[in-house]
């Protein structure tokens, strides 16, 4: 029986051009791998209570700062005509003892704790990772000095710290940011020092010096970028503890000095009239310090989910 493509190779000789082939899919090929940041911010924004952190968060950050641009209060001039008024018109969460618009004065020491609650994180996650950083990366007797004054400044209360150094100078926003950054550096440290340890011994950093480079170079372009994600983390539970910290001294009538204020010293100044049923004096600021600090805690613990699932996937 006669085969026909055969037949067909016999007679032309040759045999029929192949078929094209088809045409690759244009686009991203199935399964490419995400990069870092994606995966990251992928599992952040699954994580809904850190989405309601940082929505929480923010809506703080614009009552406190914008809102002011709107609702305008004298919050420097004494009124004793209109000392301890219960919320109504004209003043919707009453005013203090001294007569103060209690909203406004919400909004006014909101500035002050979140300000010194950033600034003094900032301070205290620049110091800490240079720090820590130069520690991990020369290690031997640099790194044992280096250590040795951080686990002597640790070994001190910071409270009892911070009570020592505002009784000495007269507590204003920018001594507040100093002291608390100056105090708050010494955690980061030890952890971006940890993180240095293990990449000093990596093989892109072995090469740089292989290549003649500056160990200041090493710290500076391998070391510092790549303990970023430890440092973000950390740098947001910096800021509860800050905000903590000036609610606790301003609770303890060392806070910022009057006319200004903050929300641990309307707190201090409400509990004195925690038996005439003033609660607007109490209950605001109390719930502000509660509300923001979660959610910078919530915020922080997406941002180590995301951190631990890019270190895992690197």
């Amino acid at each position: 029986m006669s085969d026909p493509g055969r037949a067909q190779v016999d007679s032309l000789g040759e045999m029929p051009p192949p078929e094209p082939a088809a045409a690759a899919p244009t686009g991203l090929p199935v399964g490419q791998a995400k990069s870092m940041f994606q995966l990251g911010f992928e599992v952040f924004i699954q994580n809904k209570l850190a989405i309601v952190g940082m929505v929480v968060l923010v809506l703080a950050v614009v009552f406190c700062f914008v809102g002011p641009l709107f609702y305008h209060t004298d919050q420097v001039t004494v009124n004793l005509l209109t000392t301890n008024l219960p919320p109504g018109p004209g003043h919707p969460l009453g005013t203090d003892e001294t007569g103060y618009d209690q909203l406004g004065r919400l909004m006014v020491g909101g500035q002050a704790s979140l300000t010194i609650g950033f600034a003094a994180a900032i301070i205290a996650t620049i110091v800490g990772t240079v720090w820590g950083a130069i520690a991990g990366f020369f290690g031997g007797l640099v790194d044992a000095v280096m250590m040795r004054v951080v686990d002597a400044i640790l070994s001190i209360p910071i409270l009892f710290l911070l009570l020592f150094i505002v009784t000495i100078v007269r507590p204003s926003i920018p001594v507040m940011i100093f002291v608390l950054g100056l105090t708050a550096w010494l955690v980061p440290a030890r952890l971006v020092r940890g993180e240095s340890l293990t990449l000093r011994v990596r093989e892109y950093v072995q090469a740089v010096r292989v290549m003649g480079g500056s160990s200041w170079h090493s710290v500076l372009r391998h070391i510092m970028p790549n303990v970023i994600g430890t440092v973000i983390v950390n740098a947001t539970f910096q800021v509860a503890d800050a905000i903590l910290l000036i609610a606790y001294l301003g609770y303890l009538g060392l806070g910022i000095s009057p006319p200004a204020t903050d929300w641990g010293g309307m707190l201090s100044n409400g509990t004195a009239f925690i038996f005439t049923n003033y609660w607007w004096l109490i209950y605001p600021p109390g719930i502000l310090i509660i509300v923001v600090v979660v959610a910078v805690n919530l915020v922080g613990d997406g941002l180590r989910d995301s951190v631990e699932v890019r270190l895992q996937r690197r």
